[in-house]
């Protein structure tokens, strides 16, 4: 079982990943909006923290289709998963 302090750091630094996209006035608004829908359902806690991980890797796959993403925000969210997918139970 991974360490549960080791889990709930990855979950922060994702969350502050996703909170920089948000809020840079470069990202477009589609794009903040799902970001920001995302953070929302991160810190929800009736889920375990790799259940709520694994759905927002499943969702920031569709965000960073969208054609009018900038590739320095497409960097930063390949980041954000990269902390997720180091969340396990």
């Amino acid at each position: 079982m991974a360490d549960d302090k080791q889990n709930k750091e990855a979950m922060k630094e994702a969350i502050e990943t996703l909170n920089q996209i948000a809020t840079n006035h470069s990202t477009p608004k589609t794009i903040k909006k799902a970001i920001t829908d995302l953070i929302t359902d991160l810190n929800n806690n009736e889920y375990s923290l790799s259940v709520r991980a694994n759905n927002t890797i499943s969702l920031l796959d569709d965000v960073t289709q969208d054609p009018n993403m900038p590739s320095y925000v497409r960097t930063q969210l390949r980041q954000a998963v990269s902390k997720l997918e180091s969340i396990r139970e």
